[in-house]
């Protein structure tokens, strides 16, 4: 059979809606500055799906940093990998300031989040290791496990009864070869639901079963803890993390990414990475961008303050008006209705055309069948008028939902 033609055939359960969705429900274009409020087929709307947590993407002082960082380097410097010919004092400054902030004794700069935890899980993990993870990490843990050649193991989310009873599963592997590891992957904060992995219960099994904790605090880094320090601190734990692991696309609303750790151990990363080794250091304009944003997350607390506030008015007021947010204690801010496919696309066309209110919708394959999150991400830049307006708008919403006001819209 013709490997495009079979492709075509299965367009996947996402490429299944193509037709119906490109360019409104998938592929949408946010014009504008990036802000609350942006333009979406040419009209304002509060939007509320911007990884942008302390609203360093348009900050003036932010797009002056990176304006005159531009200007002195232009975007090639450096040129070649960082272990040829990519290094400078800027990235080694970087990972110094990073190291510190999450209290790890060094750091290794990534290019990108998503391949660079790919790569630092393959560069630990032969195929006599053993992975045991959470069933709901992100996709990048999910794909580093797909290409991962030896025994892997699931425990329920947040389940820590289940974790147990899979640490004793991965020992009984481990126990037919004497040269296996084990790596357990939990995340700091769960992008889809905003619940705060369990660091510190998982923390207590170390010592009886020897194994490494690595931890993707993408949604953590900068908004929990002291200073933004992440998921860890705020638990207590952040010394029994052995590879932390974030991202700047988050709170720091940039590119790249990092891991810290203990020195001897990032060394191993640094001379094992394949996505490093062979890929070009990251440009100049990222890493003095980095820094720049970095000293702004780390030295002022009115932006953690200001995100919070807009945080706890949201879910406070959701919680308040009976809607279901799940078990979050982030800023991700899930609301869970009951309905089908066609139903959430009407209802978020309605959110979007009538109330002016820009989400994200997530449905069947990655919720079960029947269930509808509608996800929310808070940032320093909202205001609480913003949260009012999107309060009145979901009760409107949930409503029409209740009587099947979108399944008639659906069916149509």
């Amino acid at each position: 059979m013709d490997l495009f033609e079979k492709m075509l055939q299965n367009m996947g359960p996402l490429g299944s809606y193509k037709d119906v969705a490109e360019g409104y429900f998938m592929f949408p274009k946010l014009e504008g500055e990036i802000s609350n409020r942006m333009n979406f087929q040419g009209e304002e709307h509060i939007v509320w799906s911007i990884n942008n947590y302390l609203g360093l993407a348009n900050l003036p002082e932010v797009r002056e940093a990176d304006t005159q960082a531009m200007a002195r380097w232009g975007a090639a410097y450096p040129m070649g990998a960082r272990m040829m010919s990519g290094n400078t004092d800027l990235h080694e400054q970087l990972e110094s300031d990073l190291a510190q902030l999450v209290e790890k004794e060094t750091a290794v700069l990534l290019n990108y989040g998503y391949q660079g935890i790919m790569s630092a899980i393959d560069a630990m993990v032969n195929r006599h290791d053993v992975i045991l993870y959470d069933n709901e990490c992100h996709a990048c843990i999910m794909d580093a496990i797909r290409i991962h050649l030896g025994k892997s193991l699931a425990f329920k989310h947040n389940d820590i009864e289940d974790f147990e009873k899979q640490l004793k599963r991965a020992k009984k592997i481990q126990s037919t070869n004497s040269n296996s590891g084990l790596l357990v992957i939990s995340e700091g904060v769960f992008g889809m639901k905003g619940d705060q992995g369990k660091l510190k219960e998982i923390v207590d099994f170390k010592k009886q079963f020897n194994f490494r904790l690595m931890v993707d605090d993408a949604h953590g880094f900068g908004v929990l803890g002291p200073r933004g320090s992440g998921a860890g601190t705020e638990q207590g734990i952040q010394n029994e993390i052995d590879v932390y692991f974030a991202t700047f696309a988050k709170s720091m609303a940039s590119i790249g990414a990092f891991i810290a750790g203990k020195k001897e151990i990032m060394d191993f990363f640094k001379y094992n990475m394949r996505s490093q080794i062979f890929a070009k250091s990251l440009p100049m304009p990222f890493v003095e961008g980095a820094l720049f944003r970095l000293r702004l997350l780390r030295d002022n607390d009115a932006l953690r303050m200001q995100l919070w506030k807009v945080v706890n008015a949201l879910q406070n007021g959701l919680k308040a008006a009976g809607f279901e947010i799940g078990n979050t204690n982030s800023c991700v801010t899930p609301v869970y209705l009951n309905g089908t496919v066609e139903e959430a696309m009407a209802l978020v066309k309605d959110l979007r055309e009538n109330y002016k209110l820009f989400c994200s919708m997530v449905v069947y394959p990655v919720v079960p069948k029947g269930v509808i999150i509608l996800r929310l991400i808070p940032t320093a830049v909202h205001t609480l008028e913003d949260v009012q307006i999107s309060l009145n708008a979901f009760s409107a919403v949930a409503e029409k939902l209740r009587l099947g006001h979108y399944k008639s819209i659906s069916s149509e």
